[in-house]
């Protein structure tokens, strides 16, 4: 069975519950677009990184598109403009790096498997950190590996 739909039928408006904040706290994160892990990715973010209201730079591998792999070069194209756009106006600061546990970026685009899955993955990350700085002179980069543990999600940071 189909989950209820959020919106009565009778309503064409939903408002939203949350406050507005209009303070930006000049960060932004860059990762896989995997609906299983975005609240997985808020909760690292906003509470284990004090990050709330952070930008968000989704798609398919995150970060994996900015470390110069091939089958991702139109990528590459757009989060960098788009990076260098959100540090311009929004006057970002900060930039964290996610990558996941069988990311299927990685298995169906790029065709990898273990134990070379993961060990690409890692490096990668250190790739786009650089390929960040690079691109936006910004210093203070970080990147996460997620890996899945014991029904859970499980961070480990990776030096850039």
């Amino acid at each position: 069975m189909p989950p209820a739909d959020p919106t009565p039928a009778s309503s064409s408006v939903y408002t939203s519950t949350q406050p507005y904040e209009t303070a930006r706290i000049h960060a932004a994160a860059i990762y896989c677009s995997d609906g299983r892990l975005g609240e997985h990715f808020d909760d690292l973010l906003q509470q284990g990184l004090g990050l709330p209201r952070y930008d968000r730079v989704t798609l398919p591998g995150g970060p994996a598109c900015l470390a110069g792999h091939p089958q991702a070069v139109l990528e590459e194209a757009g989060v960098a403009d788009e990076l260098r756009f959100l540090v311009d106006a929004h006057k970002l600061k900060r930039v964290v790096l996610i990558a996941h546990q069988n990311c299927a970026f990685y298995t169906s685009r790029l065709e990898l498997k273990e134990p070379r899955l993961e060990l690409v993955q890692r490096a990668d990350l250190v790739r786009a950190a650089a390929y960040v700085h690079r691109i936006t002179g910004l210093e203070k980069i970080e990147a996460y590996f997620a890996r899945l543990v014991g029904g859970g999600v499980q961070f480990e940071r990776v030096e850039v």
